[in-house]
């Protein structure tokens, strides 16, 4: 008995939150239709009754739960009272709460990656791939976006966010390809420059390149503030730049883009960050070159996972 009055309490509980959240958009006075010059109730009344109906069904979802003794997360209930209350009749844009409005930030304006390939599957995919041309599946806006994202969302150590990335799309991409060239004909035995130069060649010829920097102030400053750790924060902050360099590679093969991770560093640096305005002491890591599969990846040997993992205290 005790049990039922318990959920009977949380249902009405539930019925009257729901309720009054949806009560102030129907509950205004008339306003006046500039287009007509006549009073019109915002809402029509059989919205309003759609609405009701569809409050049974989150009722029914929250009994089940709380009779079957498992609790629930507030998210998880707002989610559902928002997928069915969706289910009515949708009203117009002018009638929409104003407190629906601003809910995102940090958003492109279309769907990147989830429609198209889960976390793990990209994870997968991801190959080294040399085979590369100037297509590319997704805009230049998207691809900036996911530069953005892993950049406001990767780790970094101590909150270091010591990462700094050069995005080079279409001519640009080709300029610092062509840096890379000139400064390797210098360097490479006149023999031996043939194989060097169709190598570059085919990073030439992919879409785009992101340089990936760090910046050493922030290691600096974390040095100084917590010398017991000093000795470690340069070494935390490769791990930083790897971490983003990983996240956007599994990014792009998630959006269709074939990629290679280069390292013509030190010899482009100076080149790089004199024609790019890059500050003198960021240091520059490593080169991720992406553009459309014009080839595939060679075969992938793995050794047993046997050698490589180790779990203990898991349970079935």
């Amino acid at each position: 008995m005790a049990t039922r009055s318990l959920i009977t309490g949380l249902l009405a509980g539930l019925f009257l939150a729901v309720l009054l959240q949806q009560l102030p958009p129907f509950a205004q006075l008339p306003i006046a239709n500039s287009e007509r010059g006549t009073a019109a109730w915002p809402t029509e009344a059989s919205e309003f009754t759609a609405m009701l109906k569809n409050l049974l069904p989150i009722a029914r979802h929250t009994a089940r739960g709380v009779a079957s003794g498992a609790g629930y997360k507030s998210s998880q209930l707002a989610a559902t009272t928002t997928s069915l209350l969706h289910t009515s009749t949708p009203t117009s844009a002018s009638n929409t709460p104003s407190r629906l409005s601003n809910t995102r930030a940090y958003s492109s304006d279309s769907a990147i990656m989830s429609d198209k390939k889960t976390f793990l599957e990209a994870v997968q995919q991801r190959r080294t791939i040399y085979a590369l041309n100037k297509k590319a599946p997704i805009s230049d806006k998207q691809i900036q976006e996911l530069v953005n994202q892993a950049v406001l969302h990767v780790p970094s150590s101590f909150n270091s966010q010591s990462a700094r990335l050069v995005v080079l799309l279409n001519d640009e991409h080709d300029k610092f390809w062509d840096f890379a060239l000139e400064i390797l004909k210098t360097i490479v035995p006149e023999d031996q420059f043939a194989s060097t130069e169709q190598r570059i060649t085919g990073f030439r010829n992919a879409y785009g390149s992101i340089l990936f920097f760090e910046d050493p102030a922030p290691v600096r400053k974390l040095e100084e503030q917590f010398p017991i750790y000093a000795h470690h924060f340069p070494t935390w902050s490769e791990h930083t730049s790897a971490m983003h360099q990983y996240a956007l590679w599994v990014a792009l093969e998630a959006e269709g883009f074939g990629a290679n991770l280069q390292h013509y560093n030190p010899i482009v640096d100076r080149k790089a960050q004199e024609h790019w305005n890059v500050p003198v002491d960021w240091k520059l890591r490593a080169q991720l070159v992406f553009g459309g599969k014009a080839g595939e990846a060679g075969e992938k040997s793995f050794q047993p996972l046997e050698e490589r993992v180790f779990v203990h205290g898991a349970k079935q």
